[in-house]
């Protein structure tokens, strides 16, 4: 966040960075970033207050108990497991900070919430040794943690409790209690985005139904993307934005209208730039409200919503869109399409990379620099049209400048993205 970014009306800027401008085309009548990285707020029953947690699929997989305290078959993790079914790593934080649970005399859950009332300490005298103890660690029926042991003093803190005990006995089980879970508020979810700035993201998910909240998401969205240059999007529930940033989704799911905005957060994080996920099939473990009539359909997409609905026996996501509905003269038809933003972020993303780290206050700002500059911005544009991002692009389309003063360079480019066919018309002569 150090370095400055955005988009610029004059060249006046004071911080060192990237100044990145898209506009639609006037109408006459170095090395691609990866995607598939998601952020998610969440009511939790276990897990860290206060703090954002990275978690891939893969430690998803293996370690669910430890970090949100449920195995990964657990009705509780759907969500999480419908986000990963298509992100690759996640950014979470847990909302709700509450009082952990205990028992005076035997051990402190290591998280606060509900989910540390089903620890329990047991304790029995080793089988081998009988000058030592067994101490067991329990979270519901699962042990999670054995230590064998001749003194307290010996015990040492594993992934779900600290210990209190002073003097080992044989006990069928102690049981914690007293955790619970507190609170979730606006502020809530304003401590999350403010953690999240340092983190680079492609989509961050709301599971708010609430205006308010998800309003905070919307003008988080804006701020960092017109302000700081730093582009992902957020997917929100049943909040028109009218903002290529912002993914509205208005199909509820029949256990919670906010159900969906799992599976999307993580279609629109992971979906690459060469891909659509129009006509997707939803392939998550929640029920879609998805029956929808053709005018309705066709109204979603002029009201810039993102819907799934049914074809046959399957559900699948009617469009790629984004909530924008006005455009003009800079931000055409064009950008109301997902596909479309994910290139244009990305372009702005690598170029960003690229000067930042290689450039600033480093290479001199001569024609031998600038040239070096244009090759690698062309070695990257051809990296876009090789995986068919983008069409017909040309190495004399870029043109890198001196700017206003020594210390600046302008680039112009023009760029034709492709998207995924979603129409055909066909008209068939019968002879």
């Amino acid at each position: 966040m150090a370095l400055g970014g955005g988009t610029f009306i004059s060249q006046n800027k004071k911080l060192p960075g990237s100044y990145i401008n898209f506009v639609s085309a006037q109408n006459a009548s170095a090395t691609m970033g990866d995607r598939g990285v998601a952020a998610m707020a969440l009511e939790l029953d276990w897990g860290k207050d206060k703090e954002i947690i990275s978690v891939t699929s893969d430690e998803f997989i293996k370690h669910s108990l430890k970090i949100f305290g449920y195995d990964y078959s657990d009705e509780k993790l759907k969500g999480i497991r419908d986000l990963f079914k298509n992100a690759k790593k996640a950014y979470f934080y847990r909302l709700n900070s509450g009082v952990a649970a205990k028992n005076a005399n035997y051990a402190t859950a290591k998280c606060s919430g509900t989910r540390g009332n089903d620890l329990k300490i047991v304790i029995s005298k080793n089988v081998d040794d009988e000058k030592k103890f067994d101490v067991y660690t329990y979270l519901g029926t699962k042990e999670v943690d054995k230590q064998i042991v001749a003194t307290a003093s010996e015990l040492v803190e594993n992934d779900f409790v600290t210990f209190n005990i002073q003097t080992l006995a044989v006990t069928a089980g102690v049981n914690l209690s007293g955790g619970t879970n507190g609170s979730v508020t606006g502020e809530s979810h304003q401590a999350f985005l403010d953690a999240l700035e340092s983190y680079s993201v492609n989509a961050i998910g709301c599971t708010s139904s609430e205006t308010s909240i998800s309003n905070l998401y919307v003008q988080y969205a804006k701020r960092l993307r017109e302000d700081h240059g730093i582009k992902f999007q957020v997917v929100v529930y049943n909040n028109p934005a009218d903002y290529e940033g912002v993914v509205n989704l208005t199909t509820p799911a029949k256990e919670s209208d906010t159900g969906l905005i799992y599976w999307v957060t993580g279609i629109i994080a992971g979906c690459e730039i060469n891909k659509s996920n129009t006509n997707k099939t939803y392939d998550g473990e929640y029920t879609p409200s998805a029956d929808y009539t053709q005018e309705q359909l066709e109204a979603s997409i002029d009201a810039g919503n993102l819907v799934l609905h049914k074809v046959g026996d399957e559900i699948r996501v009617l469009v790629d869109i984004n909530s924008l509905v006005s455009t003009n003269t800079d931000k055409g038809e064009e950008f109301k399409s997902n596909q479309t933003i994910r290139v244009i972020d990305q372009i702005a993303t690598d170029v960003a990379s690229i000067f930042n780290s290689k450039y600033i206050g480093k290479i001199p700002n001569n024609d031998a620099g600038r040239t070096s500059l244009w090759n690698d911005i062309v070695s990257l544009f051809n990296d876009y049209q090789t995986m068919q991002a983008i069409e017909n692009f040309k190495s004399e389309d870029i043109s890198v400048a001196e700017g206003n003063d020594k210390k600046s360079v302008t680039i112009n480019t023009a760029v034709q993205i492709i998207n995924a066919m979603e129409k055909l018309y066909m008209t068939v002569v019968v002879e």
